[in-house]
């Protein structure tokens, strides 16, 4: 089983399901527009300001809200059959208009019907061929197309509860909180009524040059409520950034999230959506815009539907966006999502993204009102452009955490704040501060923690993980197992971690203890990082199964097919030096010794001459060279997790035993190789591949060998061979490819139940060449040892031979929202005792 560390932080929010400030002179007008006739709310009518190009629909209630920090007086209300309304409006003030529509003196009379088919859709339209200038002028519209520009941008990130009941606050179990639901805000969202939990605030100046390129980003404060020891709200905020990413609408992709989607200007645009000129604006410059609309062909794939206005001035610049995201999409918890963008004109005359935002609403189900409602504001000002820097201004320094930066006073912010707050999210600071301090909040926070993170936090350090606390295996028996690590309350510079175990079957102690020392001066689970760790572990190991980002003594992982009695006693004196670079080159220095004693199966170590060993010890200097560009990071207080995206990760490390120092028994070389890329393959989802290759150089018993990744649990492990025995099979030598595709409900859609049912497919394909050389053969060498047999004198190890190990998978993910089940088909060394030939295969991943 899986659950990724990023995730946990979005099941913390799922406790507060359950669980001053200055403001701008905002034009803001909200309401509700009906039918005059009957006082129906009418939905989707269009609300604009009069010379702008600000404008909103109502939703499906009839609400509407619109707001300008520019002093607009007049407001026009238009809807198809009914006459328009022009109403004024009072700059600079929060009003409530309801508007009343009367229904237009121009009936139909007569339809006279020309063609019993709708026209057909074609691209050879006037909007298709506005939409292709707009494509061929992107990169001159692009900030990118200056050789130099500079602009303060303020991110502002905030969640809220959404539509909560106000029988909620009546509940004696929430009594106590009353200051925190007496905080609404009905204005921001019309219809919806937001109650604030979540935010934070970014302030930056960036500077960008074009040649050689580069881009620093200049930290200039940042504020953000702060749950306590009991939330990591670091990483809650990393996540939340990373569903809510940067909006370019120039872009050919963009990520959602998690998922890509293809933008309407991008290359292929005509290909996947449907454009329609729906008016023109003149704008009170004299500027004049066409207001394009936008739907997807297929409204299964993953597209927007919307409009944008393009100027009329020869260079075909995005002016204004408006973008919701197909709700007939395979999302999960996703009710409503949509970008709202505005760009600026330049002296120059072109334009730039002067407000980005980007809101959605989260929730169980579609039928319940109530849920999260979560919304990224981007603001970008005073552009200066062409105008170079010295060299060292685009220079990004390594990262220095700036206490100041994180800690300025709100003076600073009522100076230099780009956008504005609510009335409601101006409290939330406060009133978090509160709840945080409150006694029954804390002990909820330290449950909660303990149930989904697995720790339970003492401040200096905390113990866990929960899940290792008992296991089972046919070596140890029934195992207990405590241990705990620091925290940064105890030292920036210093972290400890260990745990003790105990196996009642072999009565045998295990343990590790370990520590390590910040050079730079800050967490080793922040970027980059910059440490050297001491360490000794005394444990059990199952030669070839490595899992990934569980601990093997996880109680869900006790479960195993087949016979799974070969284990090895290790004894890991290690020493690392870990150095990464902003470039996201990396690179990690090692010493290692390591004591390997059989036990199960496997003892004793025999050789072909019947020589006994009952051990085996190496001592091993490694270096590994790492290059990940554009590499991401959810990082918290004590975790640190790669976002996948679509760049590469490239690997090289080169291991050389030393014999007779420290007690090494072999001289030897090992070279590994790997690269790990995804690709975005629209609109069949994304695939996962991964190549691997390795070579030994020396002669080595069997235990320093590959041991190839094996699985014999019921978790779908995406990095081992989930059919192949444990130690079934070795090589010197061997290349590997993996391909791990993901539909996302491709096929699925197409039918109804299953589209209801959000179901997506996954196909897996897992190739393996390798071999054994002579000199590595202890058929051939008996000083060697004898490769594992059973009790009858069988193999259970084996060279792989002149054909590859093969399996391949089909599967069904998002099954109640995160399971993912595959059925599992081994193709080849079929006449293996022991093995499976077909299996089933679970993983637990939350995913939107």
């Amino acid at each position: 089983m899986n659950l990724e560390a990023p995730y946990k932080h979005l099941l913390y929010i799922i406790l507060l399901f359950v669980s001053s400030s200055l403001f701008a002179q905002n034009t803001v007008v909200t309401g509700s527009i009906t039918d005059g006739s009957n006082k129906q709310a009418l939905p989707f009518v269009s609300v604009a300001f009069i010379g702008s190009t600000i404008g909103v629909t109502t939703n499906n209630q009839g609400f509407y809200s619109i707001r300008s920090t520019k002093p607009y007086s007049r407001i026009k209300v238009s809807y198809i059959g009914f006459k328009d309304v022009i109403l004024a409006v009072v700059p600079g003030k929060e009003q409530v208009i309801n508007v009343r529509m009367t229904p237009s003196s121009k009936q139909l009379r007569e339809v006279v019907v020309k063609s019993k088919k709708k026209p057909k859709y074609v691209n050879d339209n006037p909007a298709v061929e506005l939409i292709r200038k707009v494509i061929a002028n992107k990169d001159k519209n692009r900030p990118e197309s200056y050789q130099y520009v500079e602009y303060k941008e303020y991110d502002k990130m905030q969640f809220s509860l959404s539509n909560l009941s106000d029988k909620v606050a009546e509940k004696k179990l929430f009594r106590k909180y009353k200051f925190i639901f007496e905080n609404k805000d009905t204005v921001t969202y019309p219809g919806t009524t937001l109650l604030p939990i979540y935010l934070k605030e970014r302030l930056s100046q960036v500077y960008y040059r074009k040649n050689p390129e580069a881009t620093r980003n200049i930290l200039l404060g940042e504020k953000s409520v702060d749950f306590g020891p009991g939330f990591d709200t670091e990483g809650i905020g990393q996540y939340f950034k990373h569903l809510y990413a940067k909006i370019d609408i120039y872009d050919n992709s963009i990520m959602l999230l998690g998922r890509q989607f293809l933008s309407p200007i991008a290359n292929s645009a005509p290909t996947y959506y449907k454009f329609f000129i729906s008016d023109t604006v003149t704008l009170d410059n004299g500027q004049k815009l066409v207001q394009l609309s936008f739907t997807p062909r297929n409204t299964n794939n993953i597209l927007f539907e919307g409009e944008i206005y393009i100027t009329l001035d020869g260079n075909y610049a995005v002016q204004k966006d408006g973008l919701t995201i197909n709700k007939n999409i395979n999302v999960n918890f996703v009710r409503s999502m949509h970008i709202d963008q505005t760009f600026e004109q330049n002296p120059d005359g072109r334009y730039h993204l002067s407000k980005s935002n980007t809101f959605a609403d989260f929730g169980i189900s579609a039928k319940r009102k109530g849920g999260l409602f979560g919304s990224r504001t981007l603001t970008f000002k005073n552009y200066i452009l062409n105008k170079p820097r010295p060299a060292t201004t685009y220079i990004t320094p390594p990262e220095v955490e700036d206490e100041e930066v994180k800690n300025r006073p709100e003076s600073f912010w009522a100076e230099n704040r780009l956008d504005t707050l609510t009335q409601a999210e101006a409290r939330t600071y406060k009133n978090i501060d509160s709840l945080v301090h409150m006694r029954s909040f804390r002990r909820t926070a330290d449950i909660v923690n303990l149930l989904f993170a697995g720790f339970k936090d003492f401040g200096k350090f905390e113990v866990g993980p929960a899940s290792t606390f008992y296991s089972f295996n046919p070596v140890e028996g029934f195992r207990l197992r405590a241990g705990g690590r620091t925290t940064a309350n105890f030292s920036k510079r210093y972290f400890l971690e260990g745990y003790g175990a105990y196996g009642f079957k072999d009565e045998r102690w295990k343990y590790f203890i370990a520590g390590t020392y910040s050079l730079n001066n800050k967490s080793i689970y922040r970027f980059p990082q910059h440490y050297i760790r001491a360490s000794f572990q005394r444990e059990t190991k199952i030669p070839g199964q490595e899992l990934q980002f569980i601990k093997e003594d996880n109680f869900l992982l006790s479960f195993k097919r087949g016979r799974n009695d070969k284990y090895l006693y290790n004894d890991i004196y290690r020493l690392d030096y870990v150095s990464e670079y902003e470039n996201h080159f990396s690179y990690k220095l090692g010493l290692k010794k390591t004591t390997q004693t059989p036990t199960g199966s496997l003892y004793p170590f025999i050789s072909s001459q019947n020589n006994i060993f009952n051990h085996l010890t190496t001592t091993e200097t490694s270096i590994e060279l790492r290059y990940a560009p554009n590499e991401q990071y959810y990082q918290g207080k004590l975790f640190r997790t790669p976002i996948i995206n679509k760049y590469p990760k490239i690997s090289l490390e080169f291991t050389t035993g030393l014999k007779n120092v420290l007690g090494g028994e072999y001289n030897y070389q090992n070279l590994t190789a790997r690269v790990d890329k995804r690709f975005y393959v629209a609109p069949f989802g994304f695939s996962d591949f991964t190549a691997e290759a390795g070579k030994i150089f020396g002669q080595v018993p069997y235990p320093l060998l590959n041991i190839h990744r094996a699985n014999q649990t019921y978790a779908y492990v995406i990095d081992s061979y989930n059919l192949m025995n444990f130690l079934e099979f070795v090589s010197d030598k061997s290349v590997s490819f993996n391909l791990d595709q993901h539909f996302g409900g491709f096929f699925f859609n197409k039918v109804p139940l299953l589209k209801k049912l959000k179901w997506r497919e996954t196909a897996s394909v897992k190739v393996l060449y390798g071999g054994v050389s002579d000199k590595n053969n202890p058929s051939i060498h008996p000083n060697l040892y004898q490769f594992p047999v059973d009790e009858n004198g069988a193999p259970i190890t084996y060279a792989l031979g002149n054909k590859a190990y093969v399996e391949g998978s089909v599967g069904i993910e998002n099954i109640f929202k995160f399971i993912r089940v595959d059925v599992v088909k081994r193709f080849t060394y079929l006449d293996h005792p022991g093995i499976a030939e077909w299996g089933v295969r679970t993983r637990v991943k939350f995913d939107f």
